[in-house]
């Protein structure tokens, strides 16, 4: 009896002592969730497009005929006006062959004027056949003296020359790309990502503001070109759309990143 009242009394006591020692229950703490910004939409009548700032013109310009550079006469940076010579090729043999074309076609000259009627009689026949001769020494002078021309290269427009890929004593094979020339007086910007689904609503002669970030400045403008075919960029197809600036800002440089917003009403 004593036993059993002794075994009840030591359960009891395990009992009562793990429950005053079990660790109370942690109430939970409330977590706020995570703040998020809304994206302001565009004002009614807005269409919002990514842009970079281009030239006007830009182009590659490359020898047509091969040949050793003998001349460049431009540098990164500099100004040129349409028809000032950039570079050139050593054009002895071309030279020669000009002279040599007008040394035959001289010849050919007297020999036509040797059969003048009031001289020599009536033979129109011989006269035709001289005649063809000079309509030929003329057509190998015109081909010698555009193969010489071939030998320089001119500024085709007014512009700054933002490369330069070639040094006299190197030589230079047809279609090479030895200089760059784009109009950096005369910018606009061109849309990378705008929609297709945005498309039908651009019309070319809508206005535009173009805000430059790297300006910190709000410019104005219009859109004057919608390209005929789509770009995809990243799996959407978007289309480029050309804005015409009202005024080009100082500082205003090819390659800057712009937001084009287009009003559409």
């Amino acid at each position: 009896m004593k036993r059993l009242l002794w075994t009840s009394l030591l359960v009891l006591s395990v009992l009562l002592s793990a429950c005053g020692t079990s660790a109370p229950t942690a109430a939970p703490v409330a977590t706020s969730a995570p703040a998020v910004t809304a994206t302001s939409a565009p004002p009614p009548g807005t269409i919002v497009a990514s842009g970079v700032v281009s030239p006007v013109q830009v182009t590659e310009i490359a020898f047509a005929i091969p040949g050793t550079v003998t001349e460049v006469a431009v540098k990164e940076g500099d100004t040129v006006s349409a028809g000032q010579t950039l570079a050139s090729l050593d054009a002895t043999a071309l030279q020669s062959a000009v002279t040599q074309a007008e040394d035959a076609l001289r010849g050919q000259q007297r020999e036509y004027d040797y059969w003048i009627p009031s001289r020599k009689g009536e033979n129109p026949e011989r006269r035709w056949l001289e005649a063809a001769k000079v309509d030929a020494a003329k057509a190998a002078l015109t081909v010698a003296q555009a193969q010489l021309a071939q030998a320089t290269l001119a500024a085709p427009f007014d512009g700054t020359v933002v490369s330069v890929d070639i040094q006299v004593g190197e030589y230079a094979q047809p279609g090479q790309v030895v200089i760059k020339l784009a109009s950096l007086n005369n910018l606009r910007v061109e849309t990378t990502d705008l929609s297709e689904r945005d498309l039908p609503e651009v019309q070319i002669g809508q206005t535009a503001k173009i805000f430059v970030e790297a300006l910190n400045q709000e410019l104005t403008g219009k859109v004057i070109a919608i390209a005929p075919r789509a770009d995809t960029v990243g799996g959407d197809v978007v289309y480029k759309i050309t804005i015409e600036l009202d005024d080009q800002p100082e500082g205003l440089r090819w390659g800057m990143s712009a937001e084009v917003n287009i009003a559409t009403e």
